[in-house]
């Protein structure tokens, strides 16, 4: 699959899960902005057949390579992060992956009980990173359990393969060109950021600003019954030159810790 058929699923899967995000894209283009993804995100465990590796896959196969890797040592995660070399407008990707040694017997077990129903031509399909989730219906009981020691957890456990968050890039922002321009926008039409941190991760000094809304809550039916938990949600960041002139193209961990718990609200 190429990549503009690879982008326009996954976009297509994310903006379903949560349509709140697509009214995000539509008020910028009502701005007259053009808007350019800076980077699609998505979790998964470090199982080695759905790990990072494995779901590089068809981004590799299209040209992107390695960047950059980092730790978060209080989420317990590992990501890494890759481009294409030579295009600037390709999002970045960046994936994820939860360190289940780090958890308890019970999380480890229940996550191990997920893994061993994913059929097997969909684990050994290009498609994984599109396939959702592919294991029973999930017990909001069971949801809850896992959230308590890793929210991350609980949430690639409702919601399996599937992107976690698209990037809007401020620097091809015309009329909002600054995070802080962004933000307000947002909050003017009713949209919630996430001020977990600041409402503003990183600073310019650290080359990367980034904000993101609050995921919207959406409705998924349980075997208990349908109950409402967080979906989804829009991510901003802004990049700043080095002492070279070109752009920085990493992440920073500070940061995107803090970015991970744009899931973790709830409707009051």
């Amino acid at each position: 699959m190429e990549l503009e058929q690879i982008y326009h699923k996954l976009w297509e899967i994310y903006t379903s899960q949560n349509p709140e995000v697509q009214k995000i894209y539509d008020l910028f283009t009502r701005e007259g902005e053009r808007v350019v993804n800076d980077h699609i995100a998505f979790r998964t465990y470090n199982f080695p057949r759905i790990g990072i590796d494995v779901l590089a896959r068809p981004f590799i196969a299209n040209g992107y390579v390695e960047k950059g890797s980092y730790r978060f040592e209080e989420k317990k995660l590992f990501a890494r992060h890759f481009e294409v070399p030579g295009n600037p407008e390709a999002p970045r990707v960046f994936i994820s992956e939860l360190l289940l040694e780090n958890f308890s017997s019970y999380l480890r077990e229940t996550i191990q009980g997920v893994f061993s129903q994913i059929p097997a031509d969909t684990l050994n399909s290009e498609n994984l990173i599109f396939s959702g989730r592919t294991w029973e219906k999930p017990s909001f009981e069971t949801y809850n359990r896992l959230k308590e020691e890793s929210e991350y957890a609980a949430w690639v456990y409702v919601f399996g393969f599937c992107a976690n968050h698209f990037t809007v890039s401020v620097n091809y922002l015309s009329k909002h060109d600054s995070v802080e321009k962004v933000n307000s926008l947002l909050k003017d039409n009713g949209f919630l950021i996430n001020d977990s941190g600041g409402e503003i991760k990183g600073t310019p000094s650290e080359l990367l600003e980034q904000s993101s809304t609050r995921s919207g809550i959406i409705r998924v039916e349980f075997t208990e019954g349908v109950f409402e938990i967080p979906g989804c949600y829009y991510e901003f960041a802004r990049r700043y030159p080095d002492e070279h002139g070109h752009l920085y193209s990493g992440f920073i961990a500070k940061s995107a810790d803090k970015i991970f718990e744009s899931t973790n609200y709830y409707k009051k």
